[in-house]
């Protein structure tokens, strides 16, 4: 793999962390309202974020897969 490629590869996990970053946030705040701690419509605004999210990381992925594929020699 050279530099470019590299470089290529590290922005798209870059894009994918993004999202995983904003599920385990949504995650912790769920955890918090099934503690008491936040109310029961805090956890389902974190669960509508984390739908969101999965799908935002799940399409950063295909992007990445899509871009490697391109780049291989045929």
């Amino acid at each position: 793999m050279n530099e470019k490629e590299f470089a290529t590869v590290a922005t798209h996990v870059h894009d994918a962390r993004k999202p995983l970053n904003r599920i385990s946030m949504q995650a912790e705040l769920v955890k918090m309202a099934l503690d008491g701690d936040v109310p029961p419509e805090r956890a389902k605004q974190a669960l509508d974020k984390i739908i969101i999210s999965t799908k935002d990381c799940s399409e950063a992925l295909t992007t990445m897969m899509e871009a490697l594929s391109n780049s291989q020699p045929e």
